[in-house]
């Protein structure tokens, strides 16, 4: 073990019996009082004295927002009839230019775009700080449209009907669908109709403050006169509609989301009743015109008969209406392989597999009977991203098995070719250009042993001349909840801010995400959440043990679940960091449920107003476990006013608890942004120069 490995200390264990106090600091969780926004005021002032101070910090600013305005960028598409939009934000269009080309014109290396909408100007207009939220137009003619807009980025939005022809919004004088602010959901059933959820007053809501009532909502009649068709329970998490419109293959399917990770199905009947899909509630359905797709988060025995967890089902769906249950195994996990997505095209699936944390593709043809499969050439390793771009409301689509194949690695700019299912041949559409200079650079793959043993991957990005040498600015990334993989991705600004000046970034493939399927996630939450942490910490031993980095040079990095992963190590193994960056973190688990969205994610955490859950989450709660005998790093605490998804009373309370035990932190709260922290490009490039400027003054570096 190197000699600067600091021993380890006493673990959040010791603090489980402490008693839950009174919070001195609750007035900070009341996000708009004058007291709370004087108190963040005065923090961003003194942390951006801090930050800002030096030439360091300009020079970050700059680079960062060249990346986030270069033209380069590959405009993402969706398509919607014969055109394809894109939302486009650079300096002249700081909220964005809403816009569509075909395809032949998007083949071009410099389209011409249509205007749709233009963000800056209606924002101007209108005086508000509109950012675009998405849009549902109604096929297969695509011209009504219901356009979804946010308030500074927040996930509460205004739902507005556009005209796509005209490029206008239709008034509700006018007869066009509007509803106020909310997190509302809005589903085509005709041009004149709509299924709606929204905030329609009392009870209304689930506890997680989403939508627990539908109702199908007539042109030209007022929202109040719109008739209940769908409820959910108080205690789910939301509910939702699914209209499928396919000829021959009508469709609509209603949903309880029963917590995060279950559901319950409801198929509409012709007679207008609900009949429930018998399936394990934890399974998700895709209907795909006759077939019936079921993926499974946990085994399912049937007849004896084990379908493992993480496996992708074929049924006849007519046949498994009527109570057949027979499947064909389209995937089947290992160890090392998990589905991590699929897409449709007319005829054929194609999977996206992960591999130890690197793509493959493969397709099943449903041209002939049984179906063939076949793995299909494409980029390896590092990660695939997958868009079909079949219109199924279209008898005759000459897109029906097409598809949008993008690669991109650590160190590999993004390039998106089109694909055609059962064709190995590719056109390519756009390649950015590479955003640093990459020569001598390279990214690895290394395993950490965790303290029950699970060997625990992760990537190091090096940068040109680095060695092993024990020196080297490290900067740790994990996020480990909610089945969410961390793969690897092309990004600019660290290569600008980081990688150039010397820096190392690693990725840490912690337990709670889903790199290996359901069964990696479900290894780390409720009772077992503290298994991330332990991941988390296995990973910068093994750092400092390889000669990668020390514990004067290695800082961390997380958000939202991830940020609590931060907090919660920070507090449990401080000594091994200088720098933490712990971004729109939850932190206070004793309140989290009580708090915005946080009943939602009981089944990631557990319930702690439960006796017997909350002495688990006692153990890792980072704003029950500070203390002030201990020696932290200073930590950078960042979040948004706008986040009305994990309320920023987290970062706030743990700021201000810190500062009273006389611990140095560093505090920034943006006033928009939502739960990404930025509106805009120049928001979000000073939200990262911030960062970069407080890793560098933390973890030094000649190149700094």
């Amino acid at each position: 073990m190197p000699q600067d490995l600091p021993p380890k200390t006493v673990d959040a264990d010791s603090h489980a019996g402490e008693a839950v106090q009174d919070d001195p600091y609750l007035w900070l969780e009341e996000v708009d009082s004058e007291r709370a926004l004087s108190w963040v005021r005065e923090r961003n002032a003194q942390s951006l004295a801090r930050l800002q101070d030096g030439q360091r910090y300009p020079a970050l600013r700059r680079e960062l927002l060249e990346v986030l305005n270069a033209r380069d960028r590959i405009p993402q598409i969706t398509r919607r009839g014969a055109f394809f939009y894109n939302l486009w934000q650079d300096e002249q269009h700081k909220r964005g230019l809403w816009r569509r080309c075909t395809l032949d014109e998007y083949r071009r290396p410099e389209p011409v775009w249509e205007t749709v909408l233009d963000l800056d100007a209606l924002g101007a207009a209108e005086g508000e700080s509109w950012v675009f939220a998405g849009a549902d137009a109604l096929g297969p003619d695509y011209r009504r449209c219901l356009v979804s807009l946010s308030r500074g980025g927040a996930d509460a939005h205004v739902v507005r009907e556009f005209d796509l022809v005209d490029k206008r919004f239709i008034a509700a004088s006018e007869g066009g669908f509007e509803l106020p602010e909310a997190k509302s959901q809005v589903e085509w059933i005709d041009a004149d109709t709509v299924y709606v959820g929204t905030d329609f007053g009392p009870d209304s809501l689930t506890d997680s403050g989403y939508v627990r009532v539908l109702k199908r909502w007539r042109r030209g009649t007022p929202l109040a006169q719109a008739q209940t068709v769908f409820e959910g329970e108080a205690q789910d998490v939301v509910v939702s509609v699914q209209v499928d419109r396919r000829p021959g293959y009508e469709r609509t399917l209603f949903v309880r989301a029963l917590d995060f990770y279950r559901q319950a199905s409801f198929l509409l009947q012709a007679d207008g009743s609900l009949a429930r899909l018998d399936l394990p509630d934890d399974a998700q359905p895709h209907f795909w015109g006759p077939r019936l797709l079921i993926s499974l988060r946990s085994d399912w025995v049937l007849d004896g008969q084990t379908h493992a967890s993480g496996s992708l089902l074929l049924a006849d769906a007519a046949a498994y209406l009527a109570g057949e249950r027979r499947f064909q195994a389209l995937f089947t996990p290992s160890p090392t392989r998990s589905l991590a997505d699929y897409t449709l095209t007319r005829e054929h699936l194609l999977l996206n597999v992960s591999e130890n944390v690197a793509s493959r593709l493969e397709e099943w043809d449903f041209r002939s009977t049984p179906p063939r499969h076949r793995p299909v050439p494409a980029p390896f390793p590092g990660t695939l991203g997958l868009a079909a771009l079949h219109d199924d409301e279209l008898a005759e689509d000459p897109l029906a098995d097409h598809y949008l194949l993008s690669y991109t690695d650590f160190l590999t700019p993004d390039t998106l070719a089109l694909a055609r299912a059962g064709d190995d041949a590719r056109e390519p559409l756009k390649a950015r250009q590479p955003q640093f200079e990459a020569a001598g650079m390279r990214a690895e793959q290394f395993f950490a042993r965790s303290a029950d043993g699970t060997a625990v991957p992760y990537f190091v990005i090096w940068p040109a001349g680095a060695t092993a040498d024990g020196r080297n600015p490290t900067l740790l990334y994990g996020y480990g909840g909610f089945e969410v993989s961390l793969q690897p991705w092309y990004s600019g600004g660290f290569g600008r801010a980081w990688y150039q000046r010397g820096g190392v970034l690693v990725l840490a493939n912690i337990r709670g995400g889903g790199e290996f399927g359901p069964a990696w996630h479900q290894a780390a939450i409720l009772e077992h959440k503290q298994k991330s942490y332990e991941d988390f910490i296995a990973v910068a031993e093994d750092l400092i043990a390889r000669g990668i980095s020390r514990p004067a040079q290695l800082g961390i990095m997380g958000g939202s679940n991830g940020g609590l992963l931060v907090g919660a190590v920070s507090m449990q193994r401080p000594e091994l960091f200088n720098a933490v960056v712990c971004q729109v973190p939850l932190l206070d688990m004793r309140r989290y449920h009580q708090l915005l969205a946080g009943a939602s994610w009981t089944a990631e955490y557990g319930n702690p107003d439960e006796p017997a859950d909350w002495a688990v989450i006692s153990r890792y709660s980072p704003y029950q476990n500070v203390r002030a005998e201990r020696q932290y790093p200073r930590i950078l605490f960042t979040t948004s006013t706008r986040d009305d998804r994990v309320h920023p009373g987290h970062a706030r309370k743990m700021a201000a608890r810190m500062l009273e035990q006389g611990h140095e932190i560093l505090y920034y709260e943006n006033i928009e942004g939502g739960h990404g922290g930025a509106a805009d490009n120049e928001q979000r490039a000073t939200l990262q120069a911030l960062e970069y400027s407080y890793l560098w003054q933390q973890l030094g570096g000649e190149q700094a």
